[in-house]
């Protein structure tokens, strides 16, 4: 089943190269109530550190949303503040979604301790959602279950895979689709 669902992935991503991304224009929606802990041994995803390890001050209104994780735990993005923070919106059957998932894993064990990572899941079902975050391998990495599509509507994102990076004071430095070369750079550049 995992080497039918490689090539069905490498297919389609061979056919939407250069699109930038999966497009179409969706918004998020589905259920997405399953999904799976970090791996042990890996350093603690966004949003699980304590409070008092981020800096004290306002919360910044980028990061003024709640939800719950794939994993159903109560989920505030206020445990994000005082550091970069990326925000990962992607959908299960995304092929170019999935060719970034390694990516974002490395950066998470690479710099989760400087810059929080995020999941935000639409556009799926339950099932498809834990296929894809075991057959991508990024469980080390917090996903929220964006069932309504309110952190999509929030950030304006119509389509996956998009990228958006704040600073450590919330502040939107970039939005879109980047390549995972382009994406690692850029999370090394917050890490500082």
């Amino acid at each position: 089943m995992r080497v039918r669902l490689v090539a069905a992935v490498l297919f389609a991503a061979a056919v939407v190269v250069g699109a930038g991304g999966c497009g179409g224009g969706a918004t998020a929606g589905g259920d997405w109530n399953a999904g799976r802990p970090p791996a042990a041994g890996q350093p603690a995803a966004a949003g699980q550190e304590p409070a008092a390890e981020r800096k004290a001050g306002p919360v910044p209104a980028t990061l003024k949303f709640t939800g719950t994780t794939l994993d159903g735990k109560a989920f505030d993005a206020a445990s994000l503040a005082g550091r970069p923070t990326v925000l990962w919106f992607w959908a299960p059957w995304c092929a170019t979604c999935f060719g970034q998932a390694a990516s974002v894993s490395d950066m998470q064990a690479e710099f989760g301790g400087k810059v929080n990572l995020l999941g935000v899941a639409g556009l799926g079902d339950a099932k498809e959602m834990a296929e894809f975050v075991a057959d991508g391998q990024v469980g080390n990495v917090t996903h929220l279950n964006d069932q309504a599509g309110a952190v999509w509507k929030k950030f304006q994102i119509a389509e996956q895979s998009t990228y958006v990076f704040l600073d450590q004071d919330g502040k939107v430095l970039s939005k879109g689709w980047m390549d995972s070369i382009d994406f690692e750079g850029k999370v090394a550049e917050l890490a500082g």
